[in-house]
């Protein structure tokens, strides 16, 4: 049996957190609380070390179809992004600004520039039509005319601009592989400026693009210029290239027109594409709807009955005539409707359409027009990708242009996500994007 007094080993821990071997005896009362009050520490550090970080895990994780390119640099950006989504919407709930506010204000910091020129292009912060922008010139080349292009960002209407590096990058590069003069324009943003601002801003820009005096001063050859845009940017190019199209006092008309995953519409937010991406970043469906209710103007308290609203197919207040330009059952192939279904009104869903009536405005719904607009708009590139919920609204919009007799080009990424051209570029360089970009400016350059 072993004595009162016998010395038992413990291990402890210095100030420094060094471990060491004691004798308890030796300790006495005020030391072995000491030992304990060590030992609890540690506990708590290390208890809390594992919580923490289970926690960022669950928050940084995100279910990802096994196809999709690079998922865990998409999973890393779509944690980036719904954090500061996260910290506006605090922001706001605050009183401190609007969420959009704080969500541009993170975006200026870490990514808008200043204009640099370089050997080979020269770049300027300009204005057309009074609506600003940055102008991409190849130097050198003499007197030759040159082709132009139009260049609208996205962001929902209501974050990015043509200043930050991504389109800062995208447009250099287009400029110097295309000898090209690119444009891109900084049009009013949402909730400051809501529809139809964006879109009035981006038809001035166009319309003054097209002028024979811009043309000429930036040496741009009339019979070549283009327009074009990603997500909402592509929105706007769509919009605006069927606005030119049908105006006739217009004698310099786009001949080309690109768009880059474009959102078209938002009456039916249960297209295939909808119900399979609704959770898959960075464009999940909630956000794109959230996005269509600001940059609209209307109440965010829709956005449940907006989610909830039936496809158009069984929308009981959209005449035939706009369901027809939305019958995804018959403008998409069977490989993209799948097993999917259109949705049913939901018990206690409220009617959207009369309240927002931009919902059902061409000019923010560019897939609504009817053919005869459609088949007097410039050939096409439309480009989209396989887990993003915009898909079905680009694969429709080809199908509508190629009925209305427009030559198309629509090419699919089936590993792409929403947003991925613009991640062609360090530090978010992805495969799909460079192939994609890759891709776009050889089309550019074969049919501008």
């Amino acid at each position: 049996m072993r004595t009162s007094n016998q010395a038992f080993l413990k291990v402890v821990f210095d100030e420094n957190e060094n471990v060491s071997v004691c004798d308890v005896a030796s300790l006495g009362l005020l030391g072995l609380e000491t030992l304990c009050l060590h030992a609890t520490v540690m506990r708590l550090r290390w208890s809390g070390g594992v919580l923490l970080s289970v926690a960022a895990a669950y928050y940084v994780y995100t279910p990802l179809p096994s196809t999709v390119s690079e998922p865990w640099k998409l999973i890393l950006l779509d944690a980036l992004f719904r954090s500061f989504i996260h910290a506006g919407d605090v922001a706001q709930a605050l009183g401190v600004c609007h969420s959009v506010h704080m969500l541009n204000s993170v975006v200026s910091r870490l990514e808008v520039i200043e204009p640099w020129s370089s050997p080979t292009v020269r770049v300027t912060d300009s204005a057309l039509g009074g609506v600003p922008a940055r102008v991409f010139q190849p130097v050198g080349g003499g007197a030759k005319l040159r082709r132009g292009v139009l260049y609208f960002h996205g962001g929902g209407w209501a974050l990015g601009s043509g200043r930050m590096r991504s389109y800062d990058l995208l447009c250099r590069r287009m400029a110097e592989e295309l000898d090209t003069v690119v444009v891109s324009v900084d049009y009013r943003l949402a909730p400051d400026a809501v529809f139809p601002d964006q879109y009035h801003d981006a038809l001035a820009a166009s319309r003054a693009f097209l002028s024979p005096e811009v043309l000429q001063r930036y040496g741009v050859n009339p019979a070549r210029v283009g327009v074009s845009g990603d997500s909402s940017g592509g929105n706007l190019a769509a919009a605006v290239a069927q606005r030119i199209s049908a105006d006739d006092s217009m004698s310099v008309k786009f001949s080309i027109q690109a768009l880059i995953y474009p959102v078209l519409q938002a009456l039916d937010l249960n297209t295939p594409s909808y119900q399979q991406n609704h959770n898959v970043p960075i464009l999940h469906r909630h956000l794109m709807a959230r996005f269509w209710l600001i940059y609209l103007g209307a109440d965010p308290s829709l956005l449940p009955h907006l989610l909830s609203s039936p496809s158009s197919l069984l929308h009981p207040s959209i005449p035939p005539s706009i369901r027809s330009h939305l019958n995804w059952t018959s403008l998409l192939a069977a490989k993209h409707q799948k097993h999917y279904r259109p949705v049913g009104m939901e018990t206690g869903s409220r009617e959207v359409t009369w309240i927002v009536p931009g919902l059902v405005d061409v000019r923010a719904a560019p897939l609504l027009a009817e053919q005869g607009i459609l088949g007097r708009t410039p050939r096409a590139y439309v480009m989209t990708c396989e887990f993003d919920v915009l898909r079905d609204d680009g694969l429709m919009y080809a199908r509508r242009l190629q009925d209305a007799g427009v030559t198309v080009t629509s090419v699919h990424y089936d590993d792409g996500f929403h947003g991925c051209m613009v991640f062609s570029f360090w530090p978010f360089l992805s495969s799909v994007g460079q192939r994609s970009l890759d891709n776009y400016i050889q089309w550019l350059d074969h049919n501008l």
